[in-house]
């Protein structure tokens, strides 16, 4: 089992950056892929940017391409998410997301694990 806590979220102007981090628990975490997904008020929950498991394989949501770049560091259990660029419509809640496939595909119900989210919020 996996256990993730999201921290890095907060209030950024448009144009600037934010970088979001997901610290994992147990003792698998290199063998997960991992993903980031996000929900705005009334909307659906997003796939963002998801990463295999050794970090061969990186996958972005359309909107974020060459914004967002997704990144993880096994021995430190951690997952990061780097936003360059922001803008208001990233506005939402950030969730990381753990894949036991190791495969960290966009596709919401290949996720096991969920953090409980971090808010970015972007002014215009």
């Amino acid at each position: 089992q996996v256990q993730l806590v999201e921290s890095g979220g907060g209030l950024v102007q448009a144009g600037g950056s934010l970088r979001l981090s997901c610290a994992a628990s147990g003792r698998t975490f290199s063998l997960y892929g991992m993903g980031w997904f996000r929900q705005a008020p009334g909307k659906e929950r997003e796939f963002v940017a998801g990463i295999s498991w050794n970090g061969g394989s990186s996958y972005y949501g359309d909107s974020v391409k060459g914004r967002f770049t997704i990144y993880r560091d096994n021995a430190k259990k951690t997952v990061y998410l780097q936003m360059n660029s922001l803008k208001p419509e990233d506005t939402a809640v950030y969730y990381c997301a753990a894949d036991s496939g190791g495969l960290g595909v966009p596709i919401l119900d290949q996720y096991n694990y969920w953090g409980q989210g971090t808010q970015v919020t972007v002014s215009s």
